[in-house]
């Protein structure tokens, strides 16, 4: 039913994790950002672990867009690779500013992700024009953001997958990939910015699933745009990158002396036995992290259950005796008494407790999915000329209003939706 853990593992520092209380996250990218997934599994993450910080997520990912902004600002691409230092520095000072004044200084962020390069190496062998473009105005974005007070962690593009073949680190695009991620790097050591490799990771997961060829994608979706599984194990390795922590809450019981061993990050009261059934009451400070149920076979392509995910029960002193195990009524599965002595992680089998978390990951795509229009469809929409007067700024004006008021309402409704309630668990030995 549930998985073992096999050592313990203690909860880190608030402070390790890159996301802090009171910040004001933008996801800036294209259209792998635009997908609103694995940003989306970050958002919920983030809000799950955290449920009393104040927090805010925006994304603004473009699809076809680079590292300069293109769909922003609409450089010269082939006067840009072609410039000299000098005055393609001032070719990206001014496709970047122009881009992050419009979409992303507005929303005043705190911490920004940036996730470029699929898009700007051309899906072709390394091209040092391009590259030195790349760096350049990763560079610039870094300088823009840090100077409106914002940190940013850079993330790596993940690999693409061709389901054709074998040796995905063959494929020149990924070498040229992994060429802008070393770049990438580079940059972010420069700027001293927050570096994340999901490169390494993602590629080390489809060269052990790609033996023998399969005809699937191993992320699902497209060469290019994983589907939620692989996005799932972005967020993973995104999320390992910016130090998020991996215990949501642990309860060790003896129930042979009805005695609270440890608790951390939870509190259990109301520790009864009866007939040889045990019961108690549970209230965590987290919920467990939402695993989407599109991604649920990403849970086998990386360790995200225990480096990210572990909300666990240990219960010894039980005898040999196999149990019911129920959270506020609810039947969630039959657990052996030798399993439970060794420990589990309910983080996907809780019941009522992972569907709570569930609901706050429904919530969030419905917001994502609300400023997205709101962005995109309603804000930054161009009307034609013959169509233009004040009177169509004021319709513009009564829509953003309306969608703003949704995404409020969303808001508090994720933010109730996302405190931890007490629980009620009966072990019932069959």
């Amino acid at each position: 039913m549930v998985f073992l853990f096999l050592a313990l593992v203690t909860r880190g520092h608030a402070g390790e994790f890159a996301i802090h209380d009171g910040e004001r996250v933008v996801f800036l990218g294209d259209s792998i950002t635009e997908q609103r997934l694995y940003t989306t599994y970050i958002e919920a993450y983030a809000l799950t672990r955290h449920p009393a910080w104040n927090l805010t997520f925006r994304n603004v990912g473009w699809g076809g867009d680079t590292s300069w902004l293109r769909q922003r600002a609409h450089p010269d691409e082939a006067k840009l690779f072609a410039a000299d230092e000098a005055t393609q520095q001032g070719m990206v000072e001014s496709s970047v500013k122009k881009g992050l004044e419009r979409d992303v200084l507005p929303l005043k962020p705190s911490f920004v992700t940036v996730k470029f390069g699929m898009n700007d190496h051309s899906y072709q062998p390394f091209r040092p024009d391009i590259f030195g473009a790349y760096v350049r105005s990763q560079g610039q974005i870094a300088k823009l953001l840090g100077s409106s007070g914002a940190r940013v962690a850079f993330l790596t593009p993940q690999p693409i997958e061709d389901n054709k073949r074998s040796d995905p680190d063959k494929d020149v695009r990924n070498e040229s990939l992994r060429k802008f991620s070393d770049g990438l790097k580079d940059v972010a050591a420069k700027e001293k910015a927050t570096f994340v490799d999901q490169f390494d990771p993602y590629m080390a997961i489809l060269l052990r699933e790609r033996v023998g060829n399969p005809p699937n994608t191993v992320g699902g979706g497209d060469a290019v745009h994983p589907g939620p599984i692989g996005h799932t194990v972005m967020a993973w390795a995104v999320l390992k990158g910016l130090g998020a922590s991996a215990l949501v809450s642990r309860a060790e019981l003896d129930a042979k002396a009805l005695n609270v061993v440890a608790a951390q990050g939870c509190k259990v009261e109301n520790f009864k036995a009866a007939q040889g059934n045990i019961s108690f009451d549970r209230l965590d400070e987290a919920l467990p992290m939402p695993i989407d149920e599109k991604a649920v076979a990403a849970l086998k392509l990386a360790p995200i259950q225990e480096e990210l995910n572990r909300y666990e029960l240990q219960i010894s002193g039980l005898g040999d005796a196999s149990y019911e195990l129920s959270i506020d009524g609810e039947v969630v599965g039959k657990v052996a008494a030798a399993d439970l002595a060794r420990g589990l992680n309910l983080a996907t089998k809780a019941g009522p407790i992972t569907k709570q978390a569930q609901s706050v990951l429904t919530m969030v795509f419905q917001k994502n999915d609300i400023f997205f229009n709101r962005w995109r469809n309603v804000q930054i929409y161009n009307f034609p000329d013959w169509s233009q007067g004040p009177e169509v700024e004021a319709r513009r004006k009564g829509e953003l209003d309306r969608l703003d008021k949704q995404i409020a309402e969303l808001e508090v409704k994720i933010n109730a939706a996302r405190k931890p309630v007490s629980h009620h668990f009966e072990l019932k030995a069959e």
